[in-house]
């Protein structure tokens, strides 16, 4: 089991009611979000087509508010046979998380090392928003093999409803370097403040600068950090 530095705020701390100031902002910013940006991810749906077949879009099973199970969308950034191909490259694991992560996955396609480089692989789960299953801002949301190696403080992430983005992906310029236990230190601190619109709309605007800035550096990979990395 991974063990955590003691970190502000546990589990019992986090408040279980969702603001309905926040959920508004989800709906609101999901809703136009998905309406600017149809062109561009019907393009990107395209793009995957051609490049690596069909489907354009990978579902997976996260865990969400209180450790219930979603289902999560994503465009897919993986050949088809990535779950299959997963153990032969377990032992070639980098990360020192509860994850599995490659720098250079073999299975990554052409295309979508593109949108991960672009941090657009993950626009599809606005409609995960608009569901309710997922918030704008809130922490990434784990794999159930992950939680299952949490100890009690690190299972304080599923405290709130999950995010597109958080602390962790606009604070730490490269996401990569920092430990485990920092990483859930951004996601508890989020989560044991008081919803503030204000924190919301800054993390919320900050998201594609920071994508822009971690895309301008060559072999930074945006997921050192992060969940696992799947199709």
């Amino acid at each position: 089991m991974i063990r955590t530095a003691t970190a502000p705020g546990s589990a019992r701390e986090q408040a279980p009611a969702f603001p309905l100031g926040k959920r508004c902002l989800d709906v609101l910013g999901a809703l136009a979000g998905l309406v600017l940006l149809a062109p561009l991810l019907l393009a990107l749906a395209l793009a995957v087509v051609l490049d690596s077949g069909w489907p354009p879009l990978f579902p997976q099973t996260r865990l969400g508010s209180g450790g219930r199970p979603f289902r999560m969308w994503k465009l897919r950034t993986m050949a088809g046979d990535a779950e299959k191909r997963r153990d032969a490259l377990l032992r070639r694991n980098e990360a020192p998380f509860p994850v599995f992560k490659l720098r250079d996955d073999p299975r990554v396609t052409r295309v979508g090392r593109v949108l991960r480089r672009l941090d657009v692989d993950e626009l599809p789960q606005l409609w995960n928003v608009i569901r309710g299953e997922m918030s704008l801002v809130g922490p990434r949301p784990p794999l159930p093999e992950e939680v299952l190696r949490y100890d009690a403080i690190a299972r304080g992430r599923l405290g709130g409803r999950p995010g597109i983005t958080c602390i962790w992906q606009v604070e730490s310029r490269l996401r990569s370097g920092i430990s485990f236990e920092e990483w859930v230190r951004m996601d508890l601190e989020y989560l044991g403040r008081p919803w503030d619109l204000r924190t919301d709309l800054a993390l919320i605007l900050r998201t594609p600068l920071a994508s822009a800035r971690r895309s301008r550096r060559p072999g930074v990979n945006r997921d050192v950090p992060a969940c696992v990395r799947s199709v």
